[in-house]
């Protein structure tokens, strides 16, 4: 038994895997052998003909618990005793130890597989902070990045997802199972915990697309652990850094206001207010400076004076510039309206009334609403 223990702790090592011992396991024990360690998600069998998922109880004949601090994950199981040649089954007097045997090499194999996960981790971890804090130059992302199975250099989305359920791993590893060469990985010690990942485009036509759509099915399947958001896209991995801020400040958006899950996420490309969070990410005092100059004289006057200019300004921009539906979308008489609208144009410069005012105006409301909760009350 010492040799079957030597022989399995080698295949462990030399990296055949569960595979390596269930096949050592069955030529020791006579017959077919399955290992199953649910807990870890893996099940393997001795023989390709064997679906380790779809086991028969009538087929087990031996079953060995597979224990880890005192607790049990999993199973080593022979299956289909082998027959001699008068029809009487043979017993296999060690088959019993030999099955403990590769319980224990099983052991050693998990330990394998945590070390590795719990290094692959790190080492994405490592390099998403080093992205988010603007540590390491496009080029050597993207070599970075390939080591670990993630082609960056068609472009890549950045995603953020703040995790209330009690698996955030869970949430990590639902967007690398639904896209491909994704890095996902838990930051920093936040409470809710954030889920950041770069999602690779893929080949072939429309990568930005592709990618953007990949993205819009993730948010929504994220939706069971909590909120998540995502960038435009970033065609050069020197800008990913500004992708990560752009996702965060999504996030943070979508987390005072869900209504604007729907502007953000479909609003790519063109969006207004894609453009502006972009321009918040990577230049936030432009942003500010452009409110300043068109819509903060009436936030300013309607905190004061406890009046209606702005959701006035808002309905009537939203009605397609219409006086009567704007007076009907805020319940205030028409001349109401063209008072107030008067007095944006005396507080502001701008005419709501005239195409280009009426554009910069547009602009200073969704900038206002980016920046609302960040603005002195």
């Amino acid at each position: 038994m010492r040799d079957i223990h030597t022989r399995m702790l080698a295949a462990v090592l030399d990296g055949e895997g569960l595979r390596g011992l269930a096949e050592l396991a069955a030529e020791e024990a006579g017959g077919p052998v399955a290992i199953l360690l649910p807990a870890r998600g893996l099940s393997v069998a001795s023989s390709d003909e064997l679906d380790p998922e779809r086991l028969s109880e009538d087929t087990v004949v031996a079953c060995v618990p597979v224990e880890a601090g005192g607790e049990t994950i999993g199973h080593v199981l022979a299956l289909e005793p082998p027959f001699s040649s008068n029809g009487v089954p043979e017993l296999e007097l060690d088959r019993d130890e030999v099955l403990r045997t590769a319980a224990l090499a099983c052991l050693t194999e998990v330990a394998v597989l945590d070390a590795r996960d719990e290094l692959a981790s790190e080492v994405r971890g490592t390099l998403l902070e080093d992205v988010r804090e603007g540590r390491a130059p496009g080029e050597v992302v993207v070599r970075r990045a390939a080591r670990l199975g993630c082609e960056l250099g068609r472009g890549a989305v950045a995603l953020v997802a703040e995790v209330h359920s009690s698996r955030p791993r869970h949430a990590a590893a639902l967007i690398t199972s639904a896209h491909s060469g994704a890095i996902a990985e838990l930051l920093g010690g936040t409470d809710p915990q954030r889920v950041y990942a770069l999602l690779p485009a893929p080949a072939g036509e429309d990568p930005a697309d592709a990618t953007l759509a990949s993205a819009r099915v993730l948010v929504g399947r994220l939706r069971s652990h909590g909120l998540a958001a995502f960038s435009s896209f970033c065609s050069d991995p020197s800008d990913l850094g500004r992708a990560i801020s752009e996702a965060e400040l999504a996030l943070e958006v979508i987390g005072r206001d869900e209504r604007m899950a729907e502007q953000l996420e479909h609003g790519i490309g063109g969006g207004v207010y894609r453009l502006l969070l972009r321009a918040l990410a990577s230049e936030p005092k432009e942003v500010y400076r452009f409110y300043e100059d068109t819509v903060e004289p009436l936030v300013v006057h309607d905190r004061s004076y406890h009046t209606d200019l702005l959701p006035t300004l808002e309905a009537y921009l939203a009605s397609d510039y219409n006086m009567n539906a704007t007076a009907r979308a805020i319940y205030a008489h028409r001349h109401t309206v063209a008072h107030r609208l008067g007095r944006v144009k005396e507080l502001t410069g701008l005419d709501p009334a005239h195409g280009e005012d009426r554009e910069r105006l547009g602009l200073g409301v969704k900038a206002y609403r980016l920046l609302e909760p960040t603005l002195p009350s």
